[in-house]
């Protein structure tokens, strides 16, 4: 294996170090997210990436994992970024590009994530994960927990799209269904473990936020180390939105890139939309959005994440905004795309094109730049949703 780099784990808040094998999964002074280190020094050149698998693991310097044999792989990573030839001329916009998620294992971009907290948990000798999901997350952790020999329990909301619940249980997952959002199935799931369950809910372990910064990688390489202008996130619990500024800002330091343009975007449905709402205040962080609406965009339902200071943090860092759409702008966004550009987005993907529209048409987004749109999963999840 190649050299790794990792050093240790620090919460973002108030800098406390914790070992690189430590089991804390975030911070005990202030219930903060911790993030993982690395001595990102210039000895690693990109050049070395000729050659290697194309996959996320092709990162490895700068990932969690230390011994090889601890990767659990099922070929996630290094997915397509999509010319919009014809979207880009009805926009006169410079370069618009779709980073399409949907191909990796289970259809989402949660592969990216779950495969990396699940292979640190394996060399941390975890025996047992749990997670609440609005449906991708669960999949991809009962995919790879079935890989790994690693016991899943999965707590979903009712609303969730059936095809998630048999994703799971064909896995070999333990689902349970609850009565709610998914801030309500965490509180059941925090209730039902007794410690023997590492908790892999979004940004409350710190690799999860590695194996989702590895877009961030491979937007810079696929783009020949130029970073686009914007980038246009669809914002649940925001782990892909702060893991590709975190990329950003690694390769920076180690002189892969010369500096950052990218202005990074939140988009979230309206009727939940706490982060948008706290970028109009300026404030820091997100209170609990109260009473979240039915939505056909399940990942998008999130009244509270738990890394909000670094999701908020990210946009103002950045220089970025954050903007909300109905589920009828996404469903006129998704017949839209498809019949211009034939990619079939999901629901958040929609979400990510009406945001572009709107910003587009504030002059927010200029006619000269470079956006890069995430889709983050596959539509074919969702049909039950779109009917």
């Amino acid at each position: 294996m190649s050299e790794n780099y990792y050093t240790h784990l620090e919460c973002h808040e108030c800098g406390a170090v914790y070992d690189k094998n430590s089991k804390n999964t975030f911070c005990t002074k202030d219930n903060q997210p911790l993030v993982a280190r690395y001595n990102l020094n210039n000895s690693w050149s990109k050049d070395s990436l000729k050659g290697r698998p194309n996959n996320m693991w092709r990162y490895q310097e700068v990932l969690p994992v230390l011994k090889d044999e601890n990767k659990v792989c099922l070929g996630e990573g290094m997915t397509p970024m999509i010319a919009l030839d014809r979207l880009k001329d009805k926009n006169e916009q410079a370069q618009l590009l779709l980073k399409d998620e949907s191909g990796n294992p289970t259809g989402s971009f949660k592969a990216r994530g779950i495969g990396m907290a699940l292979s640190k948990a394996k060399e941390l000798g975890v025996k047992a994960m749990c997670i609440p999901t609005a449906g991708n997350a669960g999949s991809a952790l009962s995919a790879y927990c079935a890989k790994a020999g690693i016991e899943a329990h999965i707590f979903m909301p009712e609303t969730t799209p059936q095809v998630f619940q048999l994703d799971c249980e064909i896995m070999g997952a333990k689902v349970t269904k609850v009565d709610g959002d998914i801030s309500d199935a965490a509180a059941l799931m925090q209730k039902k473990n007794d410690g023997s369950w590492f908790d892999i809910t979004t940004l409350k372990e710190p690799f999860r936020l590695e194996g989702k910064k590895t877009m961030g990688y491979e937007i810079a390489e696929q783009l020949n180390w130029t970073l686009p202008d914007v980038i246009i996130y669809p914002t649940g619990g925001g782990t892909g939105l702060i893991g590709i500024w975190k990329a950003f800002q690694e390769m920076k330091e180690m002189g892969w890139i010369n500096n950052i343009p990218t202005r990074m975007v939140a988009v979230q449905v309206a009727g939940c939309d706490p982060v948008v709402q706290s970028f109009e205040k300026r404030i820091d962080h997100t209170p609990k959005y109260e009473n979240p609406v039915e939505t056909i965009a399940n990942g998008l339902r999130v009244p509270k994440a738990f890394g909000d200071k670094l999701i908020m943090k990210t946009l103002y860092e950045s220089n970025g905004t954050a903007v909300s759409v109905t589920d009828d702008e996404m469903k006129e966004g998704l017949s839209e795309f498809a019949k211009n550009e034939g990619v079939f987005l999901s629901p958040e993907g929609a979400a990510v094109w009406m945001g572009y529209k709107k910003l587009k048409a504030e002059n927010w987004i200029k006619n000269n730049e470079s956006v890069v749109l995430i889709n983050t999963g596959s539509a074919y999840k969702y049909v039950e949703n779109l009917y």
